[in-house]
This record gives structure tokens, C-alpha cells and sequence, in this order.
């Protein structure tokens, strides 16, 4: 491991980075019930695309271990399922087989690119500034995140947003949003006293905590939004992966129109393009894995490994499988190679079989680990200058932060950094800064708010 994973160069040991792993796991775990429940919406078999999930992120994250020695792990994204359920499918009627092969196109599309460096040459052309503001937007980002899955944020008509009624819901919503606040502080308090693997602590004493009140009947599941947070033994009918698998192939383009196809995965690839590039970027300017001139060395390998995962969660039976920023957890927790996502993608196989112990783990546990190492990320912003001079560079990289959490998407807020950067740097005269490539991204976005 030490000769293969190279963990004295990178500052670690093998108890840190399993711990790491499957503290990423832990974070992520929750896509094991989302994935299904969305695609569902869809037509699809809740059980196979719980296994297609699986094998898809089990792949995703195996390659990103072995090729690019790198601690991030991959899994069906969120948004991308949303966006294929509720708008391919049900928005602009196509059924999920079409959508399955739009998104099987895209991961081709992506491995040529990553064969040509073309994501290679976006991700390097994208300067210091605005990485830096990534990784502080993602952190933001995560953490509004956190506070919805904790129910601590609440959807309100008038202000957009609010703080849950504690009272009025206090046995289900409540008291699960009190939970993430003790578990944010416990949390906390471990990672200022140095125990290691204190994110890992924090969920699994806030789930503890919640089984606790459960038994006390402080808890009170509805059955319907607030289930029994312990865990079941149950069978998984792993057959029911053929109601998915290969189901991309049977599809007739004519039926659906090649002009309307070619959108749909141009759509799919503006937001997975730049979803994997920002967190890339951003994870990996908090692990210190960047070069002195900004780059990520495993850049390319990092990308095929996104790319084969996408081609093959769209064979297997689910939507585009991204690196996924929860990534960022198992970095608070000291991952820093391969080793953490390999531990992550043998979890995941796992959790084929024991996918109810896994998916039993409530959103309000892990929702303290994603508000901390939101605040861990957050910190990356001392490094943003602020000066007069430097203004050309700081605006762009503010709006850069400030669009990802409020836009909820990491590539909205790389398209609004990249535009500002590029017109605010012409306009001050500031031209020759401008990489050639940020040019080109900026008229490639501008193209998509008018034409997608």
C-alpha cells in the first residue's frame, strides 16, 4: 500500500485514509436512497437502480483509485438524476431509456475529450482566483446542503428560505434538526481537540443520539417522511438489475428526433463538465493537491475515471455518475491518495448486500460532517486577495461563491465566475491575463443561458 498509494509522500497513514473512506462513504451513503427514489419517478425499478448505483460508483470510484491515486469518490450526482427525471422524462416526455443513452453518449463524448486533454486544458486554463473561489463556494455550498438535510432550512413562499418550526414538528422535524445542531458541535469540538476521526465520531454519535430518542419516544416516526433510524436485515433481489441493464440500447432515435436528443445530451454535458471540474478543482485546492501553478497532476486519469463511470452507470441502469463533492468530508478526515477511495468503492460494492444497514443512516447525521468541512473549505477564502489591484480577479470571485450556493449548482457558479472574470478584465484593460481558453468558455456559456 505504502509502495502503490505513495502515503508517506502525501502525509499519511493506512488507519487514517480507510478511516477517510468510509467516512466519504458515510456522507455519500444517502444516494443509495435518493438515486432510486427520484429515478423511480421516472418508471424505472427503485431496486435496480439501487444496484446499478452500486456497481456504477463501486467502478467510478475504483478507477479514480487505481488511475489517479486520488480520495475522491463517484456516484450517481444529484441534480443530474433530478434534471433527468423531472426534466427529460417527465418535462419533455422521452422515456428513461432514451434518457439512459443520452447520458451513455455523454460519457463518450467526455472520454474523447479526456483522450484529447480538452477537460484537462479548461480545468489548467481557469485561474488561481477563481479555483480558489471554487473550493470556497463549494464549501458554502455543502453546507447549505447539510442544513437541508438536517431540516434546519425550510422552504418559505415569502423569504425563499427560514429555520424550521422546532415546536410545531417537534417529534420528527424538530427534533432531527436539534440532533444535526448537537452533532455540528460535537463534531467541532472533536476535530479542534485533534481525535482523529472525528467526522466519522460526529455521524455516528448523532445517529446514535437519534436511536436513543427513538427508544425514549422523543422520536416519533411518521412512516411517511421520518422512518425507524435503526438499521434492517433485509435480502436484496439482485435480478431485478435486469429491468435496467443495457435498456439504453433499446431506444429509436427517429421516434424521439435527433435534434432534440443531441440537446438533451448537450444539456447533460455543460452541467456534468463542469459540476466534476469545479469539485475537482475544489477538493482539491483544500487537500493541497494542486501544483505551485495550480494544476492537479492527475488531472487526466481523474477525468477518464469520471467518464468510464458515467458510460457505465448508463449501461447499469442510472444517471450520470459524477465525482461527488462529499468527497470533501473524507479530505476534513486526512484522505489524501487512492487508498480513501478505494475503501470508499469497496463500501459501496458492499452495500449491495447490506444496502439497509447502509441507506438506514438519516440524513440528520451526516448533515453535520457536510456544514464542517463546509466551514473547512470556507477558509480557503483568506487566500483570495482583496486589494485595489486586485479587484479585477476578487469581483469575479466573489459572484463565483456567492452564485453556487444561492444558484444550488456548482457549475452555475463557474459560468458566472468565468463570464465576470473575462468582461471585467477586458473592460479594465487587463486582456493579456486572460488565458485563450477562459474566452472560449465564456462565449460556451453565455451560448448555453440562450440556447439550453
Amino acid at each position: 500500500m505504502e509502495k502503490f498509494f505513495k502515503l508517506k509522500e502525501h502525509g499519511t497513514n493506512v488507519r487514517t485514509e480507510l478511516v477517510a473512506g468510509l467516512t466519504t462513504f458515510m456522507t455519500m451513503a444517502y444516494i443509495l436512497a435518493v438515486n432510486p427514489s427520484v429515478l423511480s419517478d421516472a418508471g424505472m425499478d427503485p431496486t435496480a437502480v439501487l444496484l446499478a448505483t452500486c456497481i456504477a460508483s463501486f467502478i467510478g470510484t475504483l478507477c479514480m483509485s487505481l488511475l489517479a491515486n486520488l480520495p475522491f469518490a463517484l456516484s450517481a450526482g444529484m441534480g443530474l438524476n433530478a434534471y433527468m427525471t423531472y426534466t427529460v422524462c417527465l418535462g419533455y416526455g422521452y422515456t428513461w431509456q432514451t434518457a439512459l443513452l443520452a447520458v451513455f453518449m455523454e460519457g463518450l463524448i467526455f472520454l474523447i475529450l479526456s483522450a484529447t486533454k480538452v477537460r484537462e486544458a479548461i480545468f489548467n486554463a481557469i485561474p488561481m482566483e477563481l479555483k480558489k473561489a471554487v473550493s470556497v463556494g463549494i464549501g458554502l455550498f455543502i453546507a447549505f446542503i447539510g442544513l437541508q438535510n438536517a431540516g434546519l432550512v425550510q422552504g418559505n413562499s415569502s423569504t425563499l428560505v427560514s429555520l424550521v418550526d422546532f415546536r410545531g414538528t417537534f417529534s420528527t422535524a424538530g427534533i432531527c434538526a436539534v440532533l444535526a445542531l448537537v452533532g455540528v458541535l460535537l463534531t467541532a469540538i472533536l476535530y479542534i481537540r485533534n481525535v482523529k476521526g472525528s467526522i466519522l465520531i460526529g455521524i455516528l454519535g448523532t445517529w446514535g443520539l437519534g436511536m436513543i430518542c427513538q427508544l425514549c419516544g422523543i422520536y416519533v416516526p411518521d412512516n411517511v417522511d421520518y422512518h425507524s433510524l435503526f438499521p434492517t436485515l433485509a435480502m436484496t433481489d439482485f435480478t431485478a438489475l435486469g429491468n435496467t441493464f443495457g435498456q439504453c440500447f433499446h431506444v429509436n432515435i427517429r421516434e424521439v428526433g435527433i435534434f432534440n436528443f443531441i440537446i438533451v445530451i448537450f444539456s447533460f454535458l455543460f452541467v456534468d463538465l463542469f459540476d466534476t471540474i469545479g469539485t475537482l478543482i475544489g477538493v482539491s485546492a483544500k487537500a493541497d493537491l494542486l501544483d505551485e501553478n495550480g494544476k492537479l497532476p492527475q488531472i487526466r486519469p481523474a477525468l477518464f475515471a469520471d467518464a468510464i463511470a458515467t458510460t457505465i452507470g448508463a449501461v447499469l441502469g442510472t444517471s450520470t455518475v459524477s465525482t461527488f463533492v462529499e468527497s470533501a468530508s473524507g479530505v476534513g478526515a486526512g484522505g489524501r491518495t487512492g487508498l480513501t477511495s478505494l475503501t470508499a468503492a469497496v463500501l459501496f460494492l458492499a452495500s449491495m448486500f447490506l444496502a439497509p444497514i447502509f441507506v438506514a443512516v438519516p440524513a440528520f447525521a451526516t448533515a453535520p460532517a457536510l456544514i464542517l468541512v463546509g466551514f473547512l473549505m470556507f477558509t480557503t477564502i483568506t487566500d483570495i486577495r482583496f486589494s485595489a489591484a486586485d479587484m479585477p480577479s476578487a469581483i469575479p470571485a466573489y459572484l463565483c461563491v456567492l452564485a453556487m450556493p444561492l444558484f444550488y449548482s456548482i457549475s452555475e457558479g463557474i459560468a458566472i465566475g468565468v463570464i465576470s472574470y473575462v468582461v471585467i478584465n477586458l473592460a479594465c484593460g487587463k486582456y493579456k491575463k486572460i488565458n485563450p481558453v477562459m474566452y472560449v468558455l465564456a462565449v460556451l456559456f453565455v451560448a448555453k443561458y440562450i440556447f439550453l
